[in-house]
Order: C-alpha cells, then sequence, then structure tokens
C-alpha cells in the first residue's frame, strides 16, 4: 500500500492573527479555530492549511502531511527512514513522521482507529 498524496500542509507561526490573515488575503476560508490559537483553512478541492501559534522561542516548522488509507497495511518502502512509527493523534487520526534523504520530516496521517 503507498500513500494517495497531499492531505495537509500543517505550519507553526508566532502570530495567528497574522497568518490567518495571510491566508484569507489568498482566498482561504477558515473551516474551523480552536481556543488556543490554531486553526484550519481550505482553498477548493486541495489539501487544508492547519496553522498553529507556538511561543516566540520555538522556530516555526512546516511540514507536508500525505494521507494513508490504512495504517495497519502500511509498510515504507526502501530509503524511507521511520522516525516514529503510527501513533494515535489527539485529533482522531493516526500519524506516523518519516525523513527524506536530505533530512526533511513528513507526516503520514491515516484515519483513527
Amino acid at each position: 500500500m503507498s500513500t494517495e498524496g497531499f492531505e495537509a500542509v500543517f505550519l507553526e507561526t508566532h502570530n495567528w492573527g497574522k497568518a490567518a490573515g495571510f491566508f484569507r488575503s489568498l482566498g482561504f476560508e477558515l473551516e474551523f479555530e480552536t481556543d488556543h490559537g490554531s486553526g484550519q483553512f481550505r482553498n477548493g478541492d486541495g489539501p487544508y492549511v492547519f496553522i498553529a501559534e507556538v511561543p516566540e522561542d520555538r522556530e516555526p516548522q512546516a511540514r507536508m502531511v500525505l494521507r494513508v488509507p490504512d495504517a495497519e497495511a502500511f509498510r515504507p518502502g526502501a530509503g524511507v527512514e521511520v522516525v516514529s512509527p503510527f501513533e494515535d493523534t489527539h485529533y482522531g487520526t493516526r500519524e506516523m513522521t518519516v525523513r527524506d534523504p536530505d533530512g526533511r520530516l513528513w507526516t503520514l496521517q491515516a484515519p483513527g482507529k
């Protein structure tokens, strides 16, 4: 089994309000906002963008999220370094972290159990 393409872009920011305004200016619509400086945007049928505010002393990160239909059936191919196996998230999915040959981290996201 392989991935099914891009599910999302996960972005961290130091200023939720400015980041939200930026994406709204580009035509993204807010699907939901949490009560702790984060929320999800969408523009058309493409991947969603999830933005989360982090403290000023932390460098904002960006992560591409690839869709996996079944965490139990997925087996990464050669050349894929698994950093962390599939784990349940607090938002109802299962996620695995992998590293590409250039050292970038990627998230593989599957439906929750």
